[in-house]
């Protein structure tokens, strides 16, 4: 794969990719076609050949007559129309210069295949998710202005030849934090389309904490009433109804990321506590909470009103999200002992199961015992004990599964270096090269690589309170994420990603994402 990867550097800088293309302005930036394999996450294996596909007016888009193979036809269509201004109908018959096609091959689940030449673009896949990511690879090879909502002047080319890809690992996850700050609706459909160009699959959603609650709860209504009522800071918080959740859910799952809910439990459940006095064992809820410490708060593990309302609040969250998952978080329970924290695992997984769920948390879990099929979300640092990692290690060893999640590599809400104005520095400063430079499947000592299930960057938001915000810490650390938990390993190589990343950099602009400019990146000129 290196050796492939290392040609298409040499094809790019030949420019022959352009071969047998329609003429095109000297000096155009959009003259050559984006190397096959210059994409993120880069593709299993891509084999240029042959002349670029131009789009031009007449350009249609085919698709199989099923609802799938519409829906996949209307998005592409949306994404193109407004930069080409081509009319792009989309059709079940005759010619077609793009085609997206539904059919049985060894694409996997998520995987497909893309070839172009000078004849069209076809994306094959087996199901609607692979289609879906086909379609993202090919954004990738047009233009960066294709993102760009009003005519520009193209030429529009796609570089000829076959690229056959499948993703590494099956989940490739981002956690947004809701609850330290609150985002809505929109907002986080912007974070959604951002999470979808790059083909992840899991969107985390960080539901409940200390400074606030953010999801309706009809049985327990003063959750989100009173306890979704701040944020860190002061600030008027906010929460989803049930309707907003659901419209977060449908978006999400149009591009093919599954929604994985959080309720943190039993610490980070201050919101709760304040907006329900009998939650607390001594009966006196405490005041809303506004700063940004951690491990203070407890459920009462004693208490039998504790399980009906874990009960009722997984019931309810359970029948809003189609997914598989949901997540107990688990973490930083430093108000409850051990053998209070294990008493409480031992009663509230068997509540998830009960409503279909699978137990999600984060890998304090393995200090109970995790229940069969639960995974365990390690956000340990290097420097993490030896003993700590061994417990989550034991775990993954008895068959629990490991989302890495490592807090000096993929946290987005660590500062870059110590003059980034946002983040926090807990974890250490995390540049770009350290969040990408490292491999899953070695990562925790002790761990079977078979027990790695995929990767996740989550995003906190103690210091973020705009998508503007979010943008910049995530970008580009994001990207490399993805790419961890996309692509073979062997095509992991920094010196060659950082050259493939600042590419990527026009593609932002014309979204209008605001990154950081790092040092480490061979960014273009402007």
């Amino acid at each position: 794969m290196t050796r492939i990867l290392g040609s298409l550097l040499l094809v790019a800088a030949a420019g022959a990719v352009t071969t047998g293309a329609a003429p095109v302005p000297k000096g155009s930036p959009a003259a050559t076609a984006t190397p096959l394999g210059q994409v993120i996450p880069a593709p299993a294996s891509a084999a240029p050949y042959g002349a670029p596909y131009r789009l031009d007016p007449g350009t249609r888009i085919g698709v199989d007559p099923t609802r799938e193979g519409r829906r996949a036809g209307d998005q592409l269509a949306a994404l193109l129309r407004p930069a080409t201004g081509y009319r792009l109908p989309v059709t079940t018959h005759g010619a077609a210069g793009i085609r997206l096609r539904l059919a049985k091959g060894p694409y996997g689940a998520e995987g497909y295949r893309l070839d172009s030449g000078r004849w069209g673009v076809t994306i094959t896949a087996n199901e609607p998710a692979g289609l879906f990511h086909g379609v993202q690879t090919l954004r990738q090879l047009l233009p960066a202005a294709v993102e760009r909502r009003t005519p520009q002047p193209g030429p529009w080319l796609v570089a000829g030849g076959t690229i056959k890809d499948a993703p590494r690992y099956a989940w490739r996850g981002a956690m947004l934090d809701v609850s330290r700050h609150f985002f809505g609706v929109d907002e986080v459909k912007r974070y959604v389309d951002r999470l979808a160009l790059y083909k992840f699959n899991k969107l985390h959603l960080h539901l409940s904490d200390d400074q606030g609650w953010r999801i309706a709860i009809d049985s327990w209504p003063r959750l989100a009433t009173y306890g979704g009522s701040t944020e860190v800071g002061g600030g008027p918080g906010g929460y989803y109804t049930k309707a907003d959740y659901r419209e977060i859910v449908r978006y999400a799952a149009d591009r093919h990321l599954e929604v994985v809910p959080e309720i943190d439990m039993p610490s980070h459940t201050n919101a709760a506590l304040a907006s329900y006095a009998e939650l607390n064992c001594d009966g006196v809820a405490p005041p809303l909470y506004t700063g940004t410490d951690v491990g203070f708060s407890s459920l009462c593990v004693a208490k039998d009103r504790t399980y009906d309302f874990v009960d009722d609040v997984v019931r309810e969250l359970a029948a809003l999200t189609p997914g598989r998952y949901l997540h107990i978080g688990g973490d930083e329970a430093h108000s409850t002992s051990h053998e209070d924290y294990v008493a409480f695992m031992d009663r509230v997984q068997p509540i998830v199961a009960k409503y279909g769920k699978t137990v999600v948390g984060w890998h304090q879990l393995t200090a109970a015992k995790p229940a069969p099929g639960a995974l365990a979300q390690y956000w340990g640092l290097d420097g993490t004990s030896a003993a700590e990692k061994e417990q989550v290690a034991a775990a993954a060893r008895n068959g629990t599964g490991l989302i890495l999640s490592p807090a000096d590599r993929l946290y987005l809400d660590m500062k870059y270096t110590k003059d980034t104005p946002l983040g926090l520095a807990w974890a250490g400063y995390v540049e770009v090269q350290r969040s990408y430079d490292w491999d899953p499947a070695s990562y925790l000592p002790g761990a079977p690589a078979s027990a790695v299930r995929g990767v996740e960057a989550p995003l906190w938001a103690e210091t973020l309170s705009t998508p503007e915000q979010q943008e910049f810490m995530a970008f580009p650390r994001l990207p490399g994420a993805a790419e961890l938990g996309w692509s073979p390993a062997a095509t992991h190589d920094w010196d060659r990603y950082k050259v493939r990343l600042a590419a990527q950099a026009p593609r932002w602009d014309a979204l209008g994402i605001g990154f950081y400019h790092s040092a480490q990146v061979p960014w273009p000129a402007a």
